[in-house]
C-alpha cells in the first residue's frame, strides 16, 4: 500500500484529498501533500474562522506580551490559495462519514454539501474537557483555545475585571493564570490533582508552585470545583473543600476530548474517544488517515497507548502521513513520541521529556530516579541560576527513561539534549561523551547533563549508593543511622531531627565516632544538595560501612515535603 501516490498508474491523475481541520497537523500534511502532488485537489475543511493561528501563542496575547492579533494568524485561506494552491474552507463542519463510499457530508452556512475524495485526513483536534460540575454554562465561565477565546479574555482584563479562577493547573491553566495575573487580576488555581501539572514529580512540581504563590496566585491543590452559580452576575465557584471563590472570569482548563463522535459513529476505531492509528497514521477504515491531538500514539518508554496533544508530534504526523499518500519510499514511520513539552511561570521554566515515576510505575519498568542541582553556566560567571533536574534511569541498561528540569535559565537546552539522547538510545553514563558546547557565560566544563552521567556511571559501577525521598520512613527510623554532613550552621537552619551533625570535612578524623554511633547499623548520609554526601559516602565505604547517599540532599527534601517541611525538620 505504500511507496507509490494514491492510484499510480505512471499518469498524472488529479487525486482528491480532504484534511479535516486546520492548524498543525492537517495543514502540515495539506502543505506537504500540494509539494508532492501538484496536481492533487486539495480541500482543508476547517470548522471555526482560523486555519492555521498560533494556538501555543494565545496566553501571551492575553498577557499583552504579543500585541498584535495579527501576530497570531499564521496563514489565511487566501495565503495558502495564493502559496500552495490548497481550497480551504473555514466555517465548514463535518457531520458525516461514508466510508465505503469515501464521502463526507458537510455543513457550512450554505447548507449541507457531499464531498468525495481518494484519502480522508483527519486532524479534528479536541474540544475543551466538560466535567459534570452544575453551572459551567454560566456566562463567566470561559476557556482558552481559540484566538477568540483569548481576544474576549485581553478584553475582559482590560475593561477592569479583578478576579480569576482558573480550574485546572495543568499547561494551560498555568499559562492562563500567569497571563491573567500579569494583567493585574487576583488569580485563584484550583487542581484536583495533588500538584500543579500533574506530569511533573511532586518535588519539582512544588517548585513551580511556590512561583506562582510568589507571583500572587492562590494556588489550591487537591481541590476540585463542585459547582458554579450565580452571584448578582459574577461566578462563584464552590469547591470539594466547603470553601468558595467569586471571580469576573472562570477558566475552564481541565483538558480536552478527542472532537470524534462523528467519525466513531460511522465506524472509526477509537479508545476513549481518540482515534487508533498504526504507524504510518492510518486508521481501521480504507483510505482514512489521523493525526493529532485526537489520536492516541503509542509511548516510546512505556509502550502504552496515551494521547499526546503537542504542536510538534502533530506537525510531524501530518508530513508523514502526506510523505504516504504522495509515494515518499520507503515511507517513514510516524517516530513514537517521548512527550517533550516545557512551560514558564514566571520567572521558572518547567520542562520534560519522557517518563514520569507515575507511568513508569504504571507500566511495570524498573528504574532508579537521579536528582542534581546545577548552576546555568560557571560558577564563577556572573548571572549562574540554579536549576532542579530529575532523570529516572534503568539500573540494569542505563536506558533513560524520562528527565525533568525546573529552574531560571538553562533548563530548555539540557531538557532538548536529554530528549535527543532519548530518542538516540543512549544511555545515560554515555552522557558524559557528549561533547557540548562550554564557555563560561553558557554553561560549565562538566555540563549540567554531563553531571547526570557522571552520577549514573557512579551508581551503575557501584562508586555509589541512593537514598530516595520515598525511604525516609526507614532513614528516620532506629535501623539507620541518619548523618547529616552539611556545615553547623547549614545544619542549624532545618534539618531532619533524628540525624547526626558531623561535616563532611571533619568526617575522615571522626569515622571511628561514627562507628560507635552507627553500632552496625546502616548509614544513610545527606546533605545540601547531594555532592557533599557522596564524598562522605565514599569515605564510609572505604571504612567498611554500609553507607548509601540521598539523591539531591536537603533542596530535593525540602521540595518533597512542600508543606510539611516547616512541621517535619526541626
Amino acid at each position: 500500500m505504500y511507496g507509490y501516490p494514491l492510484g499510480y498508474t505512471g499518469l498524472m491523475v488529479q487525486h482528491k484529498y480532504v484534511v479535516v481541520g486546520g492548524v498543525a497537523g492537517g495543514m502540515s500534511a495539506a502543505a506537504r501533500l500540494r509539494r508532492l502532488d501538484e496536481a492533487a485537489s486539495i480541500i482543508v475543511l476547517e470548522r471555526g474562522p482560523y486555519v492555521s493561528f498560533a494556538n501555543c501563542g494565545l496566553p501571551y496575547f492575553v498577557s499583552g506580551e504579543i500585541t498584535d492579533e495579527s501576530a497570531l494568524l499564521l496563514q489565511t485561506p487566501a495565503s495558502l490559495a495564493a502559496s500552495l494552491n490548497l481550497d480551504v474552507r473555514i466555517g465548514h463542519t463535518v457531520v458525516g462519514l461514508d466510508a465505503d463510499a469515501h464521502r463526507v457530508s458537510v455543513s457550512s452556512a450554505s447548507g449541507v454539501e457531499e464531498l468525495a475524495y481518494d484519502a480522508l485526513i483527519l486532524s479534528p483536534g479536541a474540544l475543551p474537557a466538560k466535567p459534570p460540575i452544575p453551572g459551567l454554562d454560566h456566562p463567566r465561565v470561559r476557556t482558552l483555545r481559540t484566538v477568540d477565546d483569548a481576544k474576549a479574555l485581553r478584553d475582559l482584563a482590560m475593561e477592569g475585571a479583578g478576579r480569576a479562577v482558573v480550574l485546572g493547573a495543568g499547561f494551560i491553566g498555568v499559562e492562563a493564570a500567569e497571563a491573567l495575573a500579569a494583567r493585574g487580576l487576583a488569580v485563584t488555581v484550583v487542581e484536583f490533582a495533588p500538584h500543579v501539572l500533574p506530569p511533573l514529580e511532586k518535588e519539582m512540581a512544588w517548585l513551580v508552585a511556590e512561583e506562582m504563590r510568589r507571583l500572587g496566585m492562590d494556588v489550591r491543590e487537591s481541590v476540585g470545583a463542585t459547582a458554579v452559580v450565580d452571584d448578582h452576575g459574577q461566578a462563584t465557584v464552590e469547591l470539594s473543600d466547603q470553601t468558595s471563590v467569586t471571580a469576573d472570569v472562570v477558566i475552564l482548563a481541565v483538558g480536552g476530548t478527542p472532537d470524534t463522535t462523528v467519525f466513531a459513529e460511522a465506524g472509526l476505531a477509537c479508545e476513549r474517544g481518540f482515534v487508533i492509528v498504526d504507524d504510518h497514521g492510518h486508521t481501521n477504515l480504507p483510505h482514512v488517515y489521523a493525526v493529532g491531538d485526537a489520536t492516541l500514539s503509542v509511548d516510546a518508554i512505556t509502550g502504552k497507548r496515551r494521547p499526546i496533544q503537542l504542536a510538534g508530534p502533530a506537525n510531524r504526523a501530518g508530513r508523514l502521513v502526506a510523505d504516504v499518500l504522495g509515494g515518499a519510499f520507503p515511507p517513514r514511520a510516524i517516530p513514537r513520541p517521548v512527550g517533550t513539552a516545557i512551560v514558564r511561570v514566571g520567572a521558572l521554566t518547567a520542562a520534560m521529556t519522557g517518563a514520569n515515576r507515575a507511568a513508569l510505575d504504571e507500566a511495570g519498568r524498573a528504574y532508579t530516579t537521579i536528582h542534581t542541582h546545577p548552576g546555568s553556566h560557571a560558577g564563577y560567571f556572573p548571572g549562574s541560576k540554579q536549576m532542579h533536574l530529575v532523570v529516572h534511569i534503568n539500573l540494569d541498561t542505563g536506558e533513560i527513561l524520562g528527565a525533568q528540569g525546573v529552574g531560571e535559565d538553562g533548563v530548555d537546552k539540557r531538557i532538548d539534549v536529554l530528549a535527543t539522547a532519548i530518542r538516540a538510545g543512549l544511555t545515560a553514563p554515555a552522557l558524559i561523551d557528549l561533547d557540548l558546547c562550554y564557555s563560561p557565560p553558557y554553561g560549565s566544563a562538566k555540563d549540567p547533563v554531563t553531571m547526570v552521567g557522571l552520577v549514573a556511571d557512579n551508581i551503575m559501577t557501584g562508586q555509589t549508593r541512593l537514598w530516595h525521598p520515598e525511604q525516609l520512613d526507614w532513614a528516620r527510623s532506629e535501623e539507620v543511622l541518619l548523618l547529616d554532613v552539611r556545615s553547623p550552621a547549614e545544619f542549624a537552619t532545618g534539618h531532619l531531627p533524628e540525624a547526626v551533625n558531623i561535616a563532611h570535612t571533619q568526617l575522615r578524623g571522626r569515622v571511628d565516632e561514627v562507628r560507635q554511633l552507627a553500632a552496625g547499623r546502616p548509614v544513610a548520609v545527606i546533605c545540601q544538595s547531594g555532592m557533599r554526601s557522596y564524598i562522605a559516602h565514599r569515605v564510609l565505604v572505604a571504612a567498611g560501612f554500609d553507607s548509601a547517599t540521598f539523591s539531591g540532599g536537603m533542596l530535593t527534601l525540602r521540595a518533597w515535603l512542600g508543606r510539611d517541611a516547616g512541621t517535619i525538620l526541626v
